[in-house]
């Protein structure tokens, strides 16, 4: 049998039905592949997981200092945030993800990167809308701790800045979302964002008018079910 699947878990929320499946491909043997899906679209899958993994190390290269106080906007199967506790200059991690399904697949160690992300002390998850969090500029990404600012704020839940899972997202990459989005950064702290495709010079743009400066990452991976490669983009956006 050359496909196989296991529906892992499977519940309906606001924005789509969200499944959790377990993949086996005849060509990657015995590989467990771990994919998300949410409504029509393809989030995640752990066969390649590049841009993930370059969203955390290009946009913490880009931070100064040590004990660093980082936001990640979007859970998934966790390799964003794994690869940002690889940072020994990380002193707090926080995860902030809208699919509370997604959150209790990590906290029962359904996914890969589940342990590693449960057993580090630096990692707390938050349920909870990371595009509301960010248009509230009185409070933080944390429960409780509503004057909390950020060294780097890591953004990977929308396709790219145009085509976005819920239409209420596009709000934050307009100026006023963006401005809003750095007001939670701390001075000289870093925003940085993946998007699927090459860059959008109208969103690099936005971002000039709010950042003191931002540049677009190419970033070129080795895509192995098309056996080709595929890109994406890693904007950097400095504060004022």
């Amino acid at each position: 049998m050359a496909l196989m699947f296991e529906e892992l878990d499977y519940r309906p929320t606001p924005i789509g039905d969200l499944r959790l499946r377990r993949r086996r491909m005849v060509q990657f043997g015995d590989l467990d592949i771990f994919e998300i899906i949410l409504g029509d679209d393809f989030l995640m899958t752990s066969l390649f997981h590049e841009s993930e993994d370059q969203l955390s190390n290009i946009g913490l290269a880009q931070v100064k200092g040590d004990n660093l106080d980082v936001v990640v906007g979007g859970l998934g199967l966790g390799y964003t945030a794994a690869a940002a506790l690889e940072h020994d200059s990380v002193g707090s991690l926080t995860v902030v993800d809208y699919l509370e399904g997604v959150i209790d697949w990590h906290n029962r160690h359904l996914v890969p990167m589940s342990e590693r992300l449960t057993s580090d002390p630096r990692c707390k998850f938050v349920h909870a809308d990371f595009f509301a969090l960010s248009q509230d500029t009185q409070n933080s990404y944390q429960p409780g701790k509503p004057e909390q600012k950020y060294d780097a704020i890591l953004l990977d839940i929308d396709h790219t800045p145009t085509n976005v899972l819920n239409p209420s997202n596009l709000h934050l990459y307009t100026e006023q979302g963006l401005t809003e989005l750095a007001s939670h950064l701390k001075a000289n702290g870093v925003f940085a964002l993946w998007s699927d495709g090459h860059p959008i010079e109208s969103f690099n743009d936005q971002l000039n008018k709010v950042f003191c400066k931002a540049a677009s990452h190419l970033v070129e991976f080795d895509n192995p079910v098309t056996g080709g490669t595929s890109v994406g983009t890693v904007y950097v956006a400095h504060k004022k």
